[in-house]
């Protein structure tokens, strides 16, 4: 949940979109780009792993077909294949895709992060938001 900041080689936390401490998106099945359980993002990941989603059946219908099988296990890489209810750290342009499709599933703001502004406006997370009051 850290990534190099400007201070001489510290660390600082990472932030989700509220402008908080990034929380934890899953660890069952264990997600993120570092599968490490949290959306967190560094320069090498080019497809900005930063939205916690929870998946949908009509979500994973849509991302199968646009070629992005979330679905089906792939034991040789420890992927379990997700199903409905599962939280996931999703890339931001398949979110921003779907959103524009109709298809897009719900988001845990306080678990995804800030990097996702780079793709997605705050505006549509929140609309699809599950943990605003």
């Amino acid at each position: 949940m850290l990534r190099a900041g400007n201070g001489g080689g510290r660390r600082r936390p990472s932030r989700n979109v509220l402008g908080e401490p990034l929380e934890p998106c899953s660890l069952d099945p264990v997600t993120g780009y570092f599968r490490n359980g949290c959306c967190d993002t560094a320069a090498e990941d080019v497809g900005s792993h930063t939205v916690c989603m929870i998946a949908t059946a009509e979500f994973l219908a849509f991302s199968k077909e646009r070629g992005n099988d979330l679905s089906t296990p792939l034991p040789e890489y420890g992927f379990p294949g997700l199903k409905p209810g599962d939280r996931w750290c999703l890339c931001a342009p398949r979110w921003q895709e779907a959103l524009e499709a109709g298809k897009m599933p719900r988001v845990v703001l306080r678990a995804t992060h800030e990097g996702v502004l780079d793709y997605c406006s705050l505006e549509d997370l929140k609309r699809y938001a599950v943990d605003l009051s």
